[in-house]
């Protein structure tokens, strides 16, 4: 294994559109925590949000400043483990050498939420990116003892391997949505958290999962991962689509993965009486809908879902069977030094990225 330097580059954030990359010390671990030197690091439409200066991180009159100053950003990360004492080692199961994926947040373990066993909604919030702990755009990172990690096959390209993280979130979406066997499901959006939850979805065997986006070619990419139809909402009315199909009544089931303050009424009125909506997404404005649609007259089921909490090994276990096409969905990969370019592309909802990546050793 080679020698870990005792420098390294990071991307530092230290205001909305301020993210540098600095040359700074490489993090020494204590003797509960892990080396972890990053091979790929995905980059979020969340990182995006947070870099432009939303609300929801760096706050507003409603709520305090979330993200801090001087982390450096980056959750769906994988790496090697390069060094760790015995007992860190053994606390995540893992070995120098082993490849990892961690899950965003890092759970206190003391509050109301740890305690009953719902860990991803830890009250302190710790993420890996954003708040207390340094993410993966850098070199190398800690791994703390409350972190969650799961092993990941070298076989797999590191750029797929981050995908791990995505694809949680978007499987604990369909988890949300409770899908039967009868179910039409819509998932709005064919990004990377919609692509997931179409093949999520798929994986529930469902009557038909129905992808909606305004871009044919990630269209295409959707039938690959498992939609039986496509729409795109400029070409056809789709409202009149979903209700033919449906015998008048509607879908059963709204997965919102677009971020998109349009697609949220588009469920609304797209879901029959008693369907369920699963809102997946963080939004850079406020959304305005008419809330009679989901009480008076349909009696709605509107659901969050934050995080893949009980998901990963699902994640994992896909990614590593080889069905996904995953050379068409991660896309573009960049080097540290480009994390404007990244972050541009992501940006550009009318070009031909699907999922980019940093990949600190380009």
């Amino acid at each position: 294994m080679a020698e870990i330097p005792k420098t390294m580059n990071a991307v530092v954030m230290h205001a909305p559109e301020d993210y540098r990359l600095e040359e700074i010390d490489v993090p020494a671990p204590a003797a509960d925590e892990l080396l972890l030197r990053i091979e790929a690091v995905g980059v979020c439409a969340s990182d995006l949000k947070c870099y432009h200066g939303a609300a929801k991180f760096w706050g507003d009159e409603n709520r305090e400043r979330w993200v801090q100053p001087g982390i450096t950003p980056g959750h769906e990360l994988v790496g090697e483990v390069v060094s760790g004492a015995p007992e860190a080692l053994a606390n995540h199961g893992v070995e120098i050498g082993d490849r990892i994926a961690c899950e965003q947040i890092v759970p206190c373990g003391d509050c109301l939420y740890c305690q009953r066993g719902w860990y991803w909604m830890c009250e302190p919030h710790a993420m890996f990116g954003f708040k207390t702990y340094h993410g993966g755009m850098a070199e190398f990172m800690i791994v703390p003892p409350n972190a969650r990690a799961h092993k990941v096959s070298k076989d797999v390209a590191p750029q797929h391997a981050a995908f791990a993280e995505p694809l949680s979130c978007s499987l604990h979406a369909v988890e949300r949505a409770g899908i039967q066997f009868e179910d039409v499901v819509v998932v709005a959006g064919a990004g990377p958290i919609g692509l997931g939850a179409i093949i999520g979805a798929a994986h529930k065997s469902p009557q038909m999962v129905i992808a909606l986006d305004f871009d044919d070619d990630k269209l295409a990419l959707a039938k690959k991962c498992g939609a039986d139809l496509t729409l795109n909402p400029s070409e056809v009315d789709v409202y009149e689509e979903i209700r033919g199909l449906t015998g008048g009544y509607g879908a059963d089931v709204y997965i919102e993965c677009t971020g998109h303050p349009s697609a949220v009424g588009q469920g609304l009125n797209l879901l029959r009486k008693l369907g369920r909506f699963v809102e997946y997404s963080v939004f850079g404005e406020d959304v305005t809908v008419d809330w009679s649609i989901i009480s008076d007259d349909k009696e709605l089921d509107v659901r969050g879902a934050h995080l893949g909490p009980h998901t990963w090994s699902a994640a994992i276990k896909i990614i590593e069977s080889g069905v996904l096409p995953l050379d068409e969905i991660c896309t573009h990969q960049y080097g540290l030094g480009d994390v404007q370019t990244a972050l541009d592309q992501v940006a550009d909802s009318a070009g031909s990225s699907v999922k980019v990546s940093l990949i600190p050793g380009l």
